[in-house]
């Protein structure tokens, strides 16, 4: 992910300790830093990087009123006259400060992160692209396990049917038939028992992911963190404290906006009345979004700021492309056998000048990858299987509810003819 870019800029004043004056201009949040631009020189006059925070606080004065503080090592930075208001600023900024810190990204890792070599990069576009398959596989087990309960109630509605069936020829039987009714009695089912295991499917939610996000509803003003679960039926919305503040179910989820690579909004509109919109910012926004487009790719529109982050793969470490699969099997070959012939001279020569121009990777590394893309290749086959089952189980539930509405038009011609 790009480290310039901007993720929130707010108008505001800050105070030059040189100048002993309050200087008006714009306070600029990335994913990695905090920056002050003054608006009258565009000089840049605040830039540190969010791992060298010591605290963020919110403070006020004989002097200086709803300011906000910033301690960057032995320096305290004052920022007043925040728009739209003093919390949303430090809501949002403390969350990515403690996000910064949690990821471990700070100025050694980013050092480090600089001189990582090309096995490492490709073990981390694998390692994220497992990471979706194990998504993908989740909710293609939730979805299965719905099949499965849909073909259990239509099951017990064709037995439901029959009994009906019975019922019926036997009220059509004239008053002089021999037969008692005992013919037609078949012992009760055990309905206790399949109530209670279709109330245990239903406790159970496959949770996907769960991330801390900053809530947006309705006006800029109205912000507070929270956190955002993916479910494989859904998305919810809780507050700090776990209290749910709101639940999208998948079919009530209109439409989901990607304003940036860390902010999101999700609607659900009425007739007759205002929609249910939340927008929503986080600093692991980039692992929540291929997630989404997956589950709600007809739904899912990537805006003007946005459409870098997805023409480019969405984010280094969940890329599911073929150009992954090219590169690290093309290194590992290179690595693994690099006397092995591979065509004319000329063609060696090109591999090795890319395996340079790409650097080497290690025996570790390649063996790392090479788990990797099995663990890959089992989980593709896993979801192949669990497609075709689903296929097989749609096809099962169409058969059923064709019978099932001929049954019903039968009965319904049977119980005309009675009254």
């Amino acid at each position: 992910m790009n480290p310039d870019i901007r993720i929130h800029s707010w108008p505001c004043s800050y105070y030059l300790d040189t100048g002993k004056q309050w200087i008006p201009g714009k306070l600029s949040l990335t994913p990695v830093a905090i920056q002050f631009t003054a608006d009258k020189s565009g000089q840049l006059l605040v830039d540190f990087r969010l791992s060298g925070i010591s605290e963020i606080k919110k403070e006020s004065s004989n002097l200086i009123f709803s300011s906000l503080t910033i301690l960057e090592k032995s320096t305290k930075h004052w920022f007043s006259s925040l728009q739209p208001s003093r919390n949303v600023v430090f809501h949002i900024l403390e969350h990515f400060w403690r996000e910064q810190l949690l990821s471990g990204r700070g100025a050694g890792a980013g050092a480090a992160a600089l001189e990582s070599t090309k096995g490492k990069e490709l073990t981390g576009m694998l390692w994220g692209s497992q990471k979706r398959l194990e998504d993908t596989a989740k909710v293609l087990h939730f979805q299965g396990e719905q099949f499965d309960n849909i073909l259990k109630g239509l099951h017990k509605i064709e037995g439901d049917m029959d009994v009906a069936d019975r019922l019926l020829t036997e009220l059509e039987s004239p008053s002089w038939w021999p037969f008692s009714t005992k013919l037609w009695k078949t012992p009760p089912e055990p309905k206790p028992k399949e109530s209670a295991a279709a109330s245990d499917s239903e406790s159970r939610e496959g949770i996907l992911l769960r991330i801390p996000v900053i809530i947006t509803h309705r006006t800029d003003s109205n912000v507070k963190p929270g956190k955002l679960t993916l479910l494989a039926s859904g998305l919810e919305l809780s507050a700090c404290d776990s209290q749910v503040i709101h639940r999208f179910q998948s079919r009530d989820v209109d439409d989901i906006r990607v304003h940036s690579p860390y902010e999101i909004s999700v609607r659900q509109r009425f007739i007759g009345k205002p929609d249910t919109s939340y927008r929503l910012l986080a600093a692991r926004m980039p692992e929540v979004i291929p997630i989404l487009e997956m589950q709600f790719s007809g739904k899912l529109q990537f805006l003007e700021d946005a459409l870098g982050f997805a023409g480019a793969g969405k984010s280094p470490q969940v890329d599911l492309g073929a150009s992954v699969w090219q590169a690290a099997t093309g290194l590992l070959g290179g690595v693994v056998q690099p006397e092995s012939p591979s065509g004319s001279g000329e063609g060696m020569d090109n591999e090795r000048l890319q395996l340079q121009e790409h650097e080497k990777v290690s025996q570790e590394e390649a063996k790392e990858l090479r788990q990797i893309l099995r663990k890959l290749k089992g989980l593709a086959l896993e979801t192949e299987a669990e497609l075709e089952r689903q296929d097989e189980a749609l096809d099962s539930i169409g058969s059923s509810v064709d019978r099932a509405t001929l049954h019903i038009d039968r009965q319904n011609r049977r119980m005309r003819r009675l009254t």
